[in-house]
């Protein structure tokens, strides 16, 4: 098992160009691997995470940190880092208590359950994915200023100045960020008229000088006003002006009356572990403990990583998940969850009732768990940062699909968020990610969209071990239970376990979705043979994680699948 574990790894880091451990370019040293003592910070783009490791070399905590990384990744990361979407952290303080704090967009007040479909209730294509119709009512600077009013250290001006200036005075792009702005260079320029600076004559190439003037004059006024230099203010004009012009939604009520929402984590324990993560709106936390109440009773570290029958159990025990995620989960605040009954222990195992070890379960006989009610874009993006006192953030945000609705707010020098298209436009439709929904994820004013997104923080015997998320749509669920299950089931180190290829089930359609390295042949063959179909993705996720080691340092772990970069003080 552990020269099948080391040859998989090897072979996805050949695939991906990069090492495992440290890769250069003429622009930036990437390192996929760091250790320190002293704090930890993993983000999407080596600036970001240097950003975050200037605060905490200042004297800043966790919250203080994460605040900056968000605020360098809505300059270098446009495609997913933002202050025009939402997302959601998870907490844990070095004493131990923890809490989440939820900022996902909104539907605005004018929002109505059928906005996306035609005269004859179809859905109509591109309606909730381009233009400003698709927009929700973005919730990321409210939610980091919520979070830096209750746990930050530092002054709130300081967190945004690496910010302002990477945006005033340009950066170089990767190769892979100038990939996106190529290939997305259309879409960008349909909908918005006036010049910006995403867009420029000759095709994007490493090492040319994005410079974002109008998005650094917004971030001045959020560093001098707080929430108040978004949902008021100049700002606010501006968004409601870029609506206005492309029959958008959003409006200054909307604005203003957001609120970022402190939430009780959903917690579950797998053996000696005990998971923190995300509650409703996100299906990240639920959907995770289902995972690992099924498949606990089994030996998976016995058959091992990838084994045929470990993939099969896994895939079969995401069936099940995903049919519940699709009739059962959306916002708490206006659809009465089953939270209790969807972790219950008797529950889940009636749901693995009919699993058999010899043949793949159709997902045309899979439905979600009857039950009587008594009581999620790939481009996402994931930080993570553990400070020298034990703090530990998990975040994750997202604009949805890669430089969200492709509008940018003229004069502020933003990207939109896309999000609506994570409602369920019309029940039983999936949407961009394949992802099918119910009631409880319908369209209604001031309700947040269902998300996939799992920032998750992990104790082992009641202390801070790991920290775990992903962007990846639909696939953050699994990819997070995989890279637990490497290190908790197959005896890899954080930094293995995030390399290791990954693959994914989401119900419909029926089909694993798997990386080339993926399942060996052998055991592709045997898993077909049981029933079972394969589509093979370029990548699945793009990991940032650290973990605690028995002697106190901390190993942080960057995925090869992207630019992210992991720093230690």
């Amino acid at each position: 098992m552990w020269k099948h574990r080391l040859f998989v790894v090897s072979v996805l880091c050949l695939l991906l160009a990069t090492s495992c451990q440290e890769s250069s370019s003429a622009l930036y040293e990437i390192r996929k691997t760091a250790f320190s003592k002293e704090g930890m910070v993993v983000s999407a783009h080596p600036l970001a995470t240097a950003a975050g490791v200037e605060i905490l070399r200042a004297g800043g905590n966790a919250i203080d940190a994460a605040v900056a990384v968000q605020l360098a990744l809505a300059v270098v990361y446009p495609r997913a880092g933002n202050i025009g979407g939402g997302g959601f952290l998870v907490y844990r303080g070095a004493d131990g208590f923890a809490e989440t704090l939820d900022y996902r967009e909104k539907a605005p007040l004018a929002a109505t359950r059928d906005m996306y479909l035609d005269s004859l209730g179809n859905v109509i294509p591109g309606l909730s994915t381009r233009g400003h119709l698709a927009a929700g009512v973005p919730g990321t600077i409210a939610g980091l200023a919520a979070s830096h009013e209750k746990y930050g250290s530092l002054d709130w001006h300081r967190l945004a100045e690496a910010a302002i200036r990477l945006a005033q005075e340009g950066f170089q792009v990767t190769a892979a960020e100038a990939d996106r702005l190529n290939r997305y260079a259309e879409d960008i320029r349909a909908f918005n008229p006036s010049e910006v600076p995403f867009l420029q004559t000759a095709p994007w190439k490493e090492g040319d000088l994005l410079v974002q003037k109008e998005l650094a004059q917004t971030l001045r006024r959020i560093a001098d006003s707080g929430r108040d230099g978004f949902y008021q203010g100049e700002t606010a004009r501006l968004i409601v002006a870029e609506m206005q012009r492309g029959g958008g939604l959003i409006t200054l009520e909307d604005l203003a009356g957001y609120q970022a929402k402190w939430r009780t984590p959903v917690t579950t324990d797998y053996k000696d572990y005990r998971l923190i993560s995300m509650p409703p709106p996100s299906s990240g936390g639920i959907a995770l403990a289902q995972l690992l109440e099924m498949v606990e009773p089994f030996p998976l570290s016995e058959w091992g990583f990838q084994d045929t029958r470990s993939v099969h159990l896994m895939v079969e025990a995401e069936r099940r998940v995903y049919a519940d995620r699709a009739l059962h989960l959306g916002d708490m605040d206006f659809y009465p969850v089953p939270i209790d009954t969807l972790l219950d222990p008797e529950y889940l195992a009636e749901r693995m009732a009919d699993f058999d070890a010899r043949v793949a379960t159709t997902s045309q006989t899979v439905q979600a768990g009857d039950f009587s009610l008594t009581l999620e874009s790939f481009e996402t993006t994931h930080l993570t940062v553990v400070d020298a006192q034990g703090n530990a953030a998990s975040v994750t945000t997202t604009l949805n699909s890669n430089y969200g609705c492709k509008v940018v707010v003229d004069g502020a020098g933003f990207f939109l968020n896309n999000e609506m298209d994570d409602f369920s436009a019309k029940p039983g439709v999936p949407n961009q990610f394949g992802l099918v929904g119910a009631e409880a994820n319908a369209i209604a004013p001031a309700k947040r969209m269902l998300s996939s997104m799992t920032p998750t923080i992990i104790e082992r015997d009641g202390r801070l071990a790991m920290t775990i998320g992903t962007p990846g749509g639909s696939t953050i669920i699994t990819s997070v239970f995989q890279v637990f299950l490497n290190v908790a089931e197959f005896g890899m180190t954080i930094g293995e376990a995030v390399q290791a290829p990954r693959f994914h089930h989401q119900w419909l359609p029926d089909e694993i979705m798997l990386e080339p390295a993926a399942i060996e042949p052998g055991a592709r063959q045997e898993l077909s043979a049981k029933g079972h179909t394969f589509r093979e993705v370029s990548y699945i996720g793009m990991v940032e994680a650290i973990a605690l080691l028995p002697d106190g340092t901390l190993e942080g772990a960057a995925d090869s699948r992207g630019d992210d970069h992991a720093q230690g003080l």
